[in-house]
């Protein structure tokens, strides 16, 4: 496999862990992907700078969002800004007896040392649709 595709397939793997982690409320599991250097807006435009907020923000959400728990997350584009960096596109869908509803977040990525990709500047996006 050449580089670029390993790195293709350890970002679907992160974006998988971020599913399962939703799905299960597992904050300590999402807060595991994310770069100490991290930002994050939320699908309501909330700014999280740096690791420690966007820990205290999901420790008291995500244990008591409301939604079935069952969430699908896809990459749909990946486009290297540099061999150590990606923009990932990705289609987030929550599911429930309501309707389903949708995001479309941009992950920016980075690449440790190590080769592991963490979650370096997100923004999630809701998509409205009607």
């Amino acid at each position: 496999m050449n580089t670029e595709a390993a790195d293709i397939k350890a970002i679907e793997q992160v974006v998988a862990t971020v599913e399962a982690s939703q799905r299960a409320k597992d904050t300590e599991g999402f807060l595991a992907l994310f770069h100490p250097d991290a930002l994050w807006t939320t699908g309501h435009g909330k700014v999280l700078i740096g690791f420690d907020a966007i820990a205290e923000f999901t420790r008291a959400v995500l244990p008591v969002a409301e939604w079935d728990g069952d969430v699908t997350y896809q990459v749909v584009h990946t486009r290297f800004l540099r061999p150590d960096v990606a923009a990932v596109k990705v289609r987030q869908v929550y599911h429930s007896a309501q309707g389903d509803s949708e995001g479309a977040p941009l992950y920016v990525m980075t690449r440790r040392g190590d080769g592991a990709w963490l979650l370096h500047a997100c923004q999630n996006t809701p998509v409205h649709t009607g």
